[in-house]
């Protein structure tokens, strides 16, 4: 018996992933909102948990750390390819199964079994995502800056913040949304989010 833990943060979704996994020989199925404390939750009593790659921490914070902390390497992580940032942290976060939303319901049961035994496993669809994902084209600085122009913040303020000056920081944003090829400064972050990247 595999023992599935689904952690997503839409009930409905997290629900139907519960039931699609149910019918999977073999599966014994929980879930968990990623909201919710979970002191009881035992890591010893979970092989393989499934998580929504949303759910995974930004940037600022190491990727997955309270999956992992928790679960170890035995995660699913659910996403698409057009979220090359959160599939590479989901990677550089140690998952060892990526799994493309758009795939099967078998897929998704063959990538729980491959994972419990301890094998990696790749969803085709995610792998060549994968390769772009590891070429963000901005730097930490960069996305810093413009992660806090995503948050509302003036020029001013992101100056302050970053102990950079405010032409410094003008600078960055040229660059940002240069290397991305945006519009403009709000097409930037939307292009970054949409990404992933934070």
């Amino acid at each position: 018996m595999v023992r599935v833990l689904v952690v997503h943060d839409e009930g409905l979704l997290r629900s139907a992933l519960v039931q699609l996994l149910g019918s999977g020989d073999g599966l014994e199925v929980t879930s968990l909102s990623p909201r919710a404390d979970a002191p009881d939750q035992d890591a010893s009593r979970t092989d393989v948990c499934v998580v929504d790659g949303d759910c995974l921490e930004g940037p600022d914070a190491e990727p997955g750390a309270p999956f992992r902390a928790r679960w170890g390497e035995r995660l699913v992580v659910l996403t698409t390819p057009e979220r090359p940032g959160v599939l590479r942290r989901a990677f550089e976060g140690g998952a060892l199964g990526l799994v493309d939303k758009d795939a099967s319901a078998e897929r998704l049961i063959t990538a729980v079994r491959t994972v419990a035994k301890g094998e990696r496993f790749l969803d085709e669809p995610l792998t060549v995502a994968l390769l772009e994902g590891t070429r963000m084209p901005l730097t930490s600085r960069e996305l810093s800056v413009l992660s806090l122009a995503a948050q509302g913040s003036p020029v001013a303020e992101i100056a302050a913040r970053l102990h950079l000056s405010r032409g410094t920081v003008r600078n960055y944003l040229a660059t940002a949304i240069r290397k991305v090829g945006a519009r403009n400064r709000v097409d930037a972050i939307r292009i970054v989010q949409n990404a992933g990247w934070t």
